[in-house]
């Protein structure tokens, strides 16, 4: 059943530590955050005045079913920071406040963030292609001549970092990027993000989806002296998601992320503007991208899903 448009969480009871273009993120205890996904969407660095239904909550249980149920079977020792997708009964909330938490807020405990973003690359689009037909590079790094447009990679996915410094922010080398988290944990954060990647493109694609890149953020756990995967994990979010019936390389690809706004926007000269409003056709069909992602994903409806967050 269709819940409300959540675009602002807004919790008076517990200490805001951060608000993101989607997400706000509360402190749970000296250990631990509550992540909260609104259904806010932004596009081109600019949120839109109104949301998209149910997004936050298909976010949120995409993330759980990749950190609980699939990677797990394929990177043992994997580290993650999530704790439970349930709102401790400790915490003190309004009944109405939990009611709008269901199935969009995620327990998790507190790292140390790696201050880069752990992009990996499987085909070469966006801002990749854009620069490959400039200098044949992508993120500075030399690439086969002849490459199509949205074509694989020849020898694989390729580690493309990006800064997360709010200044001078953008993309990076491998190896600039070990110069800002250091060799002790460059190897392993880039070995972590390719062999995740390839175990959730090869998931996806038996069930019809191209993950073309994705982005991963890494925390460290200094107890441990762990790299933990952190945020959200391989969502229409934070990927490229093609559907794979239909790819073929050299132009452009239909997806299931939000792809689809951006190119309304720009068809409707609005690419960058603040104050913009989608119109209710451009909600309910970016809202059905995300749900079908969803299903094909999790094999279930977002109903079943949140059905099991009561048990």
């Amino acid at each position: 059943m269709a819940t409300s448009i959540v675009t602002s969480v807004d919790l008076k009871s517990l200490p805001l530590v951060a608000k993101g273009k989607v997400r706000e993120i509360y402190e749970a205890s000296d250990s631990t955050l509550l992540l909260v996904t609104s259904d806010r969407i932004s596009a081109y660095d600019v949120i839109l005045e109104n949301g998209v239904q149910d997004k936050g909550t298909v976010l949120t249980l995409i993330t759980n079913h990749w950190l609980n149920t699939v990677l797990p079977q394929h990177i043992p020792g994997l580290q993650h920071h999530l704790l439970s997708l349930n709102v401790p009964p400790s915490l003190d909330l309004s009944p109405e406040d939990r009611q709008r938490l269901r199935g969009r807020s995620m327990l998790v405990n507190k790292y140390r963030v790696f201050p880069v973003e752990a992009i990996v690359r499987g085909y070469i689009t966006g801002s990749s292609w854009a620069e490959y037909k400039k200098k044949g590079t992508v993120h500075g790094m030399p690439q086969p001549a002849g490459l199509e447009q949205c074509q694989a990679f020849p020898g694989g996915p390729i580690y493309t970092p990006s800064t997360k410094a709010p200044v001078d922010r953008g993309q990076i080398t491998p190896d600039e990027a070990r110069k800002i988290v250091g060799d002790k944990y460059a190897d392993k954060i880039e070995n972590l993000a390719l062999s995740i990647y390839k175990a959730a493109h090869a998931y996806a694609l038996e069930r019809g989806i191209i993950v073309a890149d994705t982005k991963f953020e890494f925390g460290l756990d200094v107890e441990r002296d762990e790299v933990v995967l952190i945020d959200e994990v391989l969502t229409p979010d934070s990927s490229r998601f093609w559907p794979a019936a239909d790819y073929a390389p050299g132009r452009d690809q239909k997806s299931f992320d939000k792809q689809y706004l951006r190119d309304w926007l720009t068809a409707q000269g609005l690419k960058g503007k603040e104050g913009v409003s989608m119109t209710p056709d451009v909600q309910a069909q970016t809202s059905a991208k995300y749900l079908d992602a969803f299903q094909r994903l999790t094999g279930e409806t977002l109903d079943q899903a949140l059905a099991k967050l009561e048990k």
